[in-house]
C-alpha cells in the first residue's frame, strides 16, 4: 500500500484531482477537511442555512448588496 498522500484542492476540483491519480470513483478515499482555512468563521454553518432555505449565491450576492446600499451615505 503507498504511503499517505496530502492533496490541496477545492471541493469542486477532488473528483479531478483523483482521477489525474488514477484513482477511480468505485475507490475509497478519506477527505479531510480543514475548517481553519475559513476565511469568515460562521460563513459554512449560515451558507448551509441559506441554502435549506432555498436561495442561491447569486440571491445571497444580491442580499448582501443591497444591504450595503442601505448602509453606505449618498455619494455628494
Amino acid at each position: 500500500m503507498p504511503p499517505d498522500q496530502v492533496i490541496e484542492t477545492t471541493a469542486g476540483n477532488v473528483t479531478a484531482e483523483l482521477s489525474r491519480l488514477g484513482i477511480g470513483p468505485g475507490e475509497p478515499v478519506t477527505v479531510m477537511i480543514d475548517p481553519s482555512h475559513e476565511l469568515v468563521p460562521g460563513r459554512r454553518e449560515s451558507r448551509a442555512r441559506v441554502i435549506a432555505a432555498g436561495l442561491s449565491d447569486d440571491d445571497i450576492d444580491r442580499l448582501i448588496k443591497e444591504a450595503q446600499r442601505e448602509v453606505e451615505p449618498p455619494v455628494s
